[in-house]
C-alpha cells in the first residue's frame, strides 16, 4: 500500500500553520485592543474617584471658613475649634491620599504634566498659606471679623485652585473617554474585519479546496477520469489533490485496459477449468475398475487432446531387468512402434530421462540430426517425457510428441506431473488388487485344503485301510470278516459322499443382498433339513451392518460349527445366538457329548475344523473360544470388539 507523505515543504506552508499562525495573530491584536481599553477604563475610573476627592477639599475647605468664623462667638468656639481642627486633617489626609494614589481603588491622577503642576500649586498654597493661618487662628480665643474676612479671601484663592485642578482632571477624563471610545469602536472594526478574514481564510483554505475535491468525486462517480484538481498548493490539500489525480490516472488506466485485462483473466480462468476439468475427468477415468491397457489408453487419449499431441506412449518399467516395455501407444508410426516397443534404461532420450528421473521436453530441432533418431526420421519437432510415479516408486513414463514446435509452460509441467502421479497410483492399484486377490484365493485354498484334510482325506484313508483288510480277507478266504468290513465300507462311503456335499456346498454359499440374520436362518435350515437335528436361532438385529467381508467369514465359521455338530456331536439341539450391541457376541451351543478340553490341546492343529474356524475369527479382528464337558455339550464363543469392527 502507497503511503501519502508530507513533502519536506517549509513549515509556513502548512495548512495547519496557516490556519493556527492567523487565528495567534488574530487573538494577539485583539488582546492587544482589549488591553489598551481595559487599560483606558481603569484610567478613568482612578480620574473620576480624583475628581471626587479633590472636590472634597472645596467642601472642606468651606467647612474651615465656617469653623473659623465661628471662633469670633464665644459660645461656638469650642465647636468650631474641634470642626476646623477635623477639616484640617481631612484636608492633609486627602492632599496625601491624592498624591500617592490607590491602584486597588482605584485613585490617582492622571499623568499629565498641566494636572501635576496644578496639584502642586494646592498642595503649595494649603502647606504655605491657608494652613499655617486656619492653624493660627483656630489656636486663639477670639479672632476678630477683618482677620475672618482676610481668611475667606484666602480660602477663596484655594477653592480657584482646586476647581482648576478638577477642570483639569475632568478635561483630561473627557480625553481618555474619547480614547475609549475610539478603541471600542476600533474593537468593533476589528472584530468585524477579522470575522471576514477568517470567514475568506477558512474558505480559501478549507472550504474551497473540499468542494473542488467533492466535485472531483462526483465527476469521478460518473466515470468521467479524465477530471484533474490544481496541486499547485504546497500544503496538505495539494497533497490530496495530488493523490487524487494518482488515482485518477491510474483508474483511467484500468477502466481503459479493463477489456484487455477482463480478457486475459477470463483466459486464465478458463485455462485452469480446463486443467480442473482434465484432473477430474482423469481422476474419475483413473478410479473405474478396469484392465491396465485399457487405462491407459484412455489416459494417454485424454492428455494427447488437452495439450494437442499428434503421439504419445505409455511406458512401464521393468526394474529388474532394466527394459522400458510400451504398454499402450497412439498416433506413431508402425515402425517407430516396433523400434522402440522395448527400450532399455539409458538408451535414446527417452531412457536417458529416466535414468536420470526427471521431466523434459525435448526440442528436436536443436539436436545434431547426424544422430539420426529415430524421432527426427519420423518427423516430430518436440517431445516430451514425464515420469509415472507412486508412492515415491518409479513405474514409468510416458511420451507426448509434437510434429510442430510446442512449449510447455510450469503450469503445464506441473499439471503433467500431477497426472503421472494420478496414472502411478490407478496403476499401483491394480497391482495391490491382483496381489490382494491373489493372496484371498490362497488363503481359501489353503482353507479348503484343510477341509478336505479334516473330512475327505481322512474318509478317504479309512477306506483305505477297509479296502486292504477286505483284500486281504478274501485272499485268506475269511468271507465272515469280508461280510463284516463291507458294511463298514458302505457306511464310510455314505459318510465321505456326505462330507463333499457338504464341502461343495460350503464353497457355493454366497452371501444374499439381505442382512446376515437372514444368511444364518438360511444356513441353519439347510443344516436342520440335512441332519434332523433341531436347530434355534436367537439374534439381536438392532446393532450397525456388517461388511460383506465380515458377514462372510462369520457365516462360514457357523457352518464349519455346525459340521462339527453333525460329525461329532451327537447332539439333539443347536442353539445359535447373536448379540449385537457395544461389542458383537456369537455363539453356537449343542446339547451332545462334548469333549476333554486337553484332547483338544493335544492335537493342536491337527483338529482341522477348530484351526480353520480360529483362522477365519483372526481375520476379522475377533477372538474365538472353545468350552466343553464332556457329557455336557460344547459350546463356540466368538467376540468381537467395537474397536475391531469395521464400517459396512
Amino acid at each position: 500500500m502507497n503511503i501519502l507523505r508530507v513533502p519536506g515543504h517549509a513549515a509556513w506552508s502548512r495548512l495547519s500553520t496557516k490556519i493556527v499562525g492567523s487565528l495567534l495573530g488574530f487573538l494577539a491584536v485583539a488582546l492587544t485592543v482589549i488591553g489598551a481599553t481595559l487599560y483606558l477604563s481603569w484610567q478613568l475610573e482612578g480620574s473620576g474617584a480624583a475628581i471626587n476627592v479633590t472636590g472634597s477639599l472645596r467642601m472642606s475647605s468651606f467647612r474651615l471658613g465656617l469653623a473659623i468664623a465661628g471662633m469670633s462667638d464665644p459660645e461656638w468656639r469650642t465647636a468650631a475649634r474641634a470642626d476646623g481642627e477635623r477639616q484640617l486633617a481631612h484636608i492633609d489626609t486627602t492632599l496625601a491620599q491624592l498624591r500617592r494614589g490607590d491602584p486597588q481603588r482605584p485613585l490617582f491622577l492622571p499623568p499629565s504634566g498641566a494636572i501635576r503642576d496644578g496639584f502642586e500649586r494646592v498642595a503649595h498654597r494649603w502647606q504655605q498659606e491657608l494652613r499655617p493661618r486656619a492653624a493660627v487662628l483656630l489656636a486663639r480665643e477670639g479672632v476678630a471679623s477683618p482677620e475672618i474676612w482676610a481668611f475667606q479671601q484666602q480660602a477663596d484663592a484655594f477653592v480657584v485652585e482646586v476647581s482648576g485642578l478638577v477642570q483639569a482632571i475632568e478635561r483630561d477624563s473627557e480625553a481618555r473617554t474619547f480614547w475609549l471610545r475610539a478603541s471600542q469602536l476600533m474593537l468593533l472594526t476589528f472584530a468585524t474585519a477579522g470575522t471576514v478574514c477568517i470567514v475568506y481564510l477558512l474558505f480559501n483554505l478549507i472550504i474551497a479546496p473540499v468542494a473542488s475535491l467533492q466535485a472531483g468525486m462526483a465527476r469521478m462517480r460518473e466515470r468521467d477520469f479524465e477530471v484533474r484538481l490544481p496541486a499547485e498548493r504546497g500544503d496538505e490539500f495539494g497533497q490530496l489533490a495530488q493523490g487524487f489525480n494518482q488515482m485518477a490516472d491510474r483508474l483511467q488506466g484500468l477502466y481503459t485496459n479493463q477489456e484487455e485485462t477482463i480478457g486475459s483473466k477470463t483466459a486464465a480462468l478458463e485455462a485452469q477449468n480446463r486443467e480442473l476439468a482434465l484432473l477430474y475427468d482423469s481422476a474419475a477415468f483413473l478410479q473405474k475398475p478396469q484392465p491396465a491397457e485399457a487405462m491407459c489408453e484412455g489416459f494417454l487419449q485424454r492428455i494427447s487432446d488437452y495439450f494437442g499431441a499428434d503421439g504419445g506412449s505409455v511406458r512401464i518399467l521393468d526394474p529388474n531387468k532394466g527394459n522400458l516395455h510400451m504398454l499402450v501407444h497412439h498416433g506413431l508410426p508402425a515402425r517407430l512402434v516396433e523400434d522402440e516397443r522395448c527400450l532399455k534404461v539409458g538408451d535414446c532420450l527417452c531412457g536417458e530421462a529416466v535414468e536420470r528421473r526427471i521431466a523434459v521436453v525435448h526440442d528436436m530441432r536443436r539436436i545434431d540430426r547426424d544422430v539420426q533418431l529415430q524421432c527426427h526420421r519420423e518427423g516430430f519437432s518436440t517431445v516430451s517425457v514425464f515420469h509415472i510415479y507412486a508412492h515415491r516408486q518409479h513405474l514409468g513414463m510416458f511420451n507426448l510428441h509434437f510434429r510442430r514446435e510446442k512449449a510447455l509452460s510450469d503450469a503445464d509441467r506441473a499439471l503433467l506431473e500431477t497426472l503421472g502421479q494420478l496414472l502411478g497410483t490407478a496403476i499401483e492399484n491394480l497391482r495391490l488388487g491382483a496381489k490382494e486377490r491373489e493372496m484371498a484365493i490362497s488363503e481359501e485354498r489353503n482353507l479348503v485344503a484343510q477341509g478336505l484334510h479334516d473330512s475327505i482325506a481322512q474318509g478317504l484313508n479309512f477306506l483305505n485301510l477297509q479296502v486292504q483288510m477286505l483284500e486281504q480277507s478274501v485272499r485268506q478266504q475269511k468271507y465272515d470278516d469280508v461280510g463284516d468290513i463291507v458294511p463298514a465300507l458302505r457306511a464310510g462311503v455314505q459318510e465321505s459322499y456326505e462330507d463333499v456335499r457338504e464341502l461343495l456346498l460350503n464353497f457355493r454359499t454366497r452371501l444374499a443382498e439381505e442382512s446376515l440374520t437372514h444368511s444364518l436362518e438360511t444356513a441353519i435350515g439347510k443344516f436342520e433339513r440335512q441332519t434332523g437335528i433341531e436347530a434355534v436361532l436367537d439374534a439381536d438385529p438392532d446393532g450397525p451392518p456388517f461388511p460383506r467381508e465380515q458377514q462372510l467369514q462369520l457365516l462360514f465359521i457357523v457352518q464349519e460349527a455346525l459340521s462339527n455338530v453333525r460329525k461329532h456331536a451327537g447332539a439333539n439341539r443347536v442353539d445359535i445366538t447373536l448379540r449385537d450391541r457395544e461389542d458383537f457376541t456369537l455363539a453356537i451351543g449343542d446339547d451332545g457329548a462334548g469333549f476333554a478340553p486337553e484332547t483338544l490341546v493335544e492335537q493342536g492343529e491337527h483338529h482341522v475344523g477348530i484351526h480353520i474356524m480360529r483362522e477365519r475369527a483372526q481375520r476379522i479382528g475377533a477372538t474365538l473360544d472353545v468350552q466343553s464337558t464332556p457329557g455336557t455339550g460344547t459350546t463356540i464363543l466368538l467376540h468381537l470388539a467395537r474397536a475391531q469392527r469395521r464400517a459396512a
